[in-house]
């Protein structure tokens, strides 16, 4: 994203809410690497949920991963 995530709407949006959030965290690193969120299940199950952000702050919906996460079958001993 390098400079143009700089100047979308999205990113400053997700920038005010977390400052208003009080959010305090670690601010250190190259900052142009954007994050993802996998839940994957045991053995042969593989990708039950992919997320990868497409801007900077962009969060997975947390029932989203719930629901995945109930998908994961346990593995037979």
């Amino acid at each position: 994203m390098m400079m143009s995530g700089f100047f979308r709407l999205g990113v400053w949006q997700n920038f005010f809410r977390a400052w208003k959030g009080g959010y305090s965290g670690n601010l250190e690193g190259e900052g142009f690497t954007l994050g993802g969120v996998y839940v994957i299940g045991a053995e042969r199950q593989g990708v039950l949920l992919e997320h990868r952000e497409k801007e900077f702050g962009d969060k997975v919906s947390l029932p989203s991963v719930l629901e995945a996460a109930e998908k994961i079958k346990p593995q037979a001993s």
